[in-house]
């Protein structure tokens, strides 16, 4: 595979200085923060390349292993770029693999330091944002890996940072958003707040703390099989407390059609590879929409050809190819998922209460992310059951996999090794009895039958860190929060 890691870098840092010149700030865009002591750095000049840095990881390595294993798209069968990510069989060495990790620990380092410049600085809000994003970044490498450094990691004194449990992670994560929820916002400088080089809320700090607390909710609920009583006692106490949750999109918008300035999926996949047609409609997507004669299938592939999961060496070069545009926003979290957090919180620990509602929201929203009317599958083909809370929650899981296309394909493959949701098949594709959206393996699948279930560490990582594990765990070894 070709290594996009030095342009997805080049990028994200080329597009922070544009959207830097657009914004009404102050800042001397022609001083390299780099070359600044890390305590000297100005927060307001550190925020976007944390903000772009997280998203160009997670827009574009992450997305792309996701939108493969939760069956979003398969690899063409003209090209080969992703093969190894289709049949399960990438290794320690690969591209992929250490540009995934290296890229989001690189913008570790920049939220890091903010975190703590603006602790030292007794600047609440920063503290906040930055911590949030510090827990963002953290809760997709801990829920891929199963174990990370995370309590000693940016740390420059530190050459070998110890790895976490999931366990400790998750705990970290949590009394971290706790901390800087817990601080008086209104106590922060008022000369030094944060504003337009805020990408996502423009300094908008209620946005800021209800999408701490989202994420608080995420952590909470992804503990639901694993640890069912700190998922319940956790999701009580929060949404009993009055929380506010996400009531739009945390996301970053700014992209535009130009060369290193579009979204880092589109820049990715198709710009930089110079190959429009490597992602291929997958049956386990396109039948789900098709069989429900959903909306949004015009705006997820270019037809109503779709091509088995993993057939890339006997599918068709006339299967549809999937629709990304350079525009498109980057979604830290969509309104979507936040409404179906909340709905499957309701189900499972609030006796359902309101949870219906929720439900029909997040479908409300995830079309209108399309420009398409949801009130007709509310009231039809994907009408809230009604009916125990596994067939309630199972609707609102196989929603949210819908409502995750195409760039946080990462999400829904979390929540499918989580919950079983959707729900694999017992057939292949090809079977008259499959039946649509199930989750199919890999026709040229090289594990058995057994489906992925994490990212093995790079090489690099293992060779650089003598605390890294010392042993190959295997994609198939389930993480901590798969119980199933």
């Amino acid at each position: 595979m070709k290594n996009t890691y030095r342009k997805i870098s080049s990028l994200f840092m080329t597009a922070v200085v544009v959207f830097f010149m657009g914004c009404d700030t102050d800042l001397d865009i022609n001083t390299d923060p780099d070359l600044l002591a890390p305590d000297a750095v100005p927060m307001a000049s550190e925020l976007p390349a944390a903000l772009t840095g997280i998203a160009g990881s997670a827009g574009s390595y992450f997305a792309i292993f996701g939108g493969f294993w939760s069956q979003y798209w398969t690899q063409s069968a003209v090209a080969n770029q992703y093969k190894q990510i289709d049949d399960y069989s990438l290794n320690t060495t690969d591209n992929m693999i250490n540009g995934a990790w290296s890229s989001m620990f690189d913008a570790l380092t920049d939220v890091r330091n903010i975190k703590a410049n603006a602790l030292a600085e007794e600047n609440w809000n920063y503290y906040l944002i930055a911590t949030t994003l510090e827990v963002y970044a953290n809760q997709i490498l801990i829920d891929f890996y199963g174990s990370i450094p995370y309590a000693e990691a940016n740390n420059t004194a530190i050459l070998n940072p110890a790895f976490n449990t999931a366990e400790e992670v998750y705990d970290l994560m949590v009394s971290d958003l706790k901390g800087a929820l817990s601080k008086d916002l209104s106590a922060s400088p008022i000369d030094n707040a944060p504003g337009d080089t805020d990408f996502v809320f423009e300094g908008d700090m209620d946005e800021w703390k209800a999408f701490a607390n989202t994420m608080l909710l995420k952590l909470y609920l992804r503990q639901s099989e694993v640890r069912p009583s700190v998922a319940q006692s956790g999701i009580t106490t929060l949404m009993n407390s009055g929380a506010t949750f996400l009531s739009s999109d945390a996301a970053i918008t700014q992209f535009t059609d130009e060369d290193s300035k579009s979204n880092p999926l589109y820049e990715t996949d198709r710009r930089q590879l110079n190959v429009a047609t490597n992602l291929r409609a997958s049956t386990t997507m396109g039948s789900f929409l098709q069989a429900n004669s959903d909306t949004r299938l015009s705006y997820f592939y270019d037809g109503t050809s779709f091509q088995n999961q993993g057939d890339f060496e006997d599918g068709s070069s006339t299967s549809s190819v999937v629709e990304l545009a350079p525009e498109d926003p980057y979604y830290f979290m969509s309104l979507a998922e936040s409404l179906f957090l909340q709905a499957e919180a309701r189900v499972r620990y609030m006796g359902g209460n309101g949870a219906q509602a929720l439900y029909e929201a997040g479908l409300t929203a995830a079309f209108d992310q399309w420009g398409e009317d949801a009130s007709s599958f509310i009231s039809g083909a994907y009408a809230y059951p009604n009916g125990t809370d596994a067939e309630n929650i199972e609707a609102i899981v196989v929603q949210k996999w819908v409502s995750l296309f195409p760039g946080n394909g990462f999400e829904a493959f979390f929540e499918h090794n989580r919950t079983g949701y959707p729900q694999e098949s017992a057939v292949s594709q090809s079977e008259l009895s499959y039946v649509p959206g199930q989750f199919a393996y890999s026709v040229e699948g090289l594990t058995g039958g057994l489906f992925p279930k994490r990212l093995e560490y790079p090489q690099d990582e293992s060779q650089r860190n003598s605390n890294a594990p010392n042993t190959v765990i295997k994609i198939t070894e389930p993480v901590w929060y798969d119980v199933n």
